[in-house]
C-alpha cells in the first residue's frame, strides 16, 4: 500500500500540473482566435490570386516564352522539401502529423530514384526529421523569435528558395504544413510551389472571362510568380499558426482532463489507505487493551 506522505505528494504535483495545462488552454484559445482570424481573412486573397494565376498560365500553357518558375526546369530529378512546423510543443500531434507526411513522402521519393533536399521552418520538424533525414537537411528557418507571423517573414523565406532555384539546387519544390480546419482536426497539407500549380475555382464568375493583358501574360507571369510563392508561404504559416494554436488548446484541454481523473482517483487511493492506517492504529489499541 502506498505511503500516505507519497501520495499527499502526487496528489499535489498533480493540481499544479492542471493549473499550468489549464492556463495553457486559456492562453491558446486566446491565441487561437487571433490566428484564426488571420488565416480565413487570407483565404480570400489566396483564392483569388490563384484564380488570375490559373487564368494566365492558361494562356502562356507550355510555350517557350513561359517563366521557368512556371514551367520548370524540365526534369524532376532535386525535389527540395520544405517542411514547416512550430517552435514550441505541448500541442498534440500537430508537429508530428506533418513530419510524418513529410518523412512519407520523402521515402517514397528515395524509393524512387529521386535526389532529396529538405529545408525546416519550426525546430520541432527539424528535431523530428533529424534522425532519419538528417543528411538531406540544406537548411533551417528559426523563428523562434517572431512573435506574430508577417508577410515579410515569409518573403525572407521564398527569397531563401528561390535564390536555391535560381541556382540550380533544386526541380521541384513541395511545401508541409497543417491546414486548419477546427480546433480539433488540422489536415497536414503537401503543396508543390514550384514549378508552380494552380487551380481555378470552378464557383469563379470570371473564369470563362477573356481579358486582354498589357504587358504579356508572359512578363506579368514573370513578376508574379515569385510573389505567388511568397504568397503560398505565409498562407501555409497563418494556417499553421491557427493548427497550432488549436491543437495546443485541444491537447491541454485533454491534459487538464487526465489531470482531474487522476487527481480523483489519488484521492480515493490516500483516503483508502488513511482509513486503513486509523484500522490498525485501533486494533492495536484494543489489542493492548485486551492484553493489560
Amino acid at each position: 500500500m502506498a505511503n500516505l506522505k507519497d501520495l499527499k505528494n502526487r496528489i499535489s504535483s498533480v493540481k499544479s500540473t492542471r493549473k499550468i495545462t489549464k492556463a495553457m488552454q486559456m492562453v491558446a484559445a486566446a491565441k487561437l482566435r487571433r490566428a484564426q482570424e488571420a488565416a480565413e481573412m487570407s483565404r480570400p486573397y489566396t483564392e483569388r490570386f490563384n484564380a488570375v494565376m490559373a487564368s494566365l498560365a492558361a494562356s502562356v500553357g507550355e510555350s517557350d516564352s513561359a517563366p521557368k518558375l512556371l514551367s520548370g526546369t524540365g526534369k524532376q530529378d532535386v525535389h527540395l522539401l520544405i517542411v514547416m512546423t512550430s517552435e514550441r510543443g505541448l500541442c498534440g500531434g500537430f508537429n508530428a502529423n506533418i513530419a510524418k507526411k513529410a518523412r512519407a513522402f520523402a521515402r517514397d521519393l528515395l524509393a524512387n530514384g529521386k535526389e532529396v533536399k529538405i529545408l525546416t521552418v519550426g525546430k520541432k520538424g527539424r528535431d523530428q526529421m533529424k534522425r532519419d533525414y538528417g543528411k538531406y537537411f540544406v537548411g533551417h528557418v528559426d523563428l523562434t523569435d517572431v512573435k506574430r507571423v508577417s508577410y515579410p517573414d515569409a518573403q525572407g523565406i521564398a527569397k531563401d528558395v528561390l535564390g536555391r532555384f535560381d541556382a540550380g539546387d533544386f526541380d521541384v519544390a513541395t511545401l508541409f504544413y497543417a491546414e486548419f480546419v477546427n480546433v480539433v482536426s488540422q489536415i497536414p497539407q503537401a503543396k508543390q510551389i514550384i514549378p508552380a500549380k494552380f487551380e481555378a475555382d470552378e464557383n469563379d464568375d470570371t473564369a470563362a472571362t477573356l481579358f486582354d493583358y498589357e504587358p504579356s501574360e508572359e512578363a506579368i507571369l514573370a513578376d508574379l510568380l515569385p510573389r505567388g510563392v511568397a504568397t503560398a508561404i505565409f498562407s501555409a504559416l497563418l494556417e499553421n499558426g491557427a493548427s497550432e494554436q488549436g491543437a495546443r488548446m485541444s491537447a491541454m484541454d485533454n491534459a487538464t482532463r487526465n489531470a482531474g481523473e487522476m487527481i480523483e482517483d489519488l484521492t480515493v487511493e490516500y483516503n483508502r489507505s488513511r482509513q486503513a492506517v486509523i484500522t490498525n492504529e485501533l486494533i492495536e489499541i484494543i489489542s493492548g487493551a485486551e492484553a493489560l
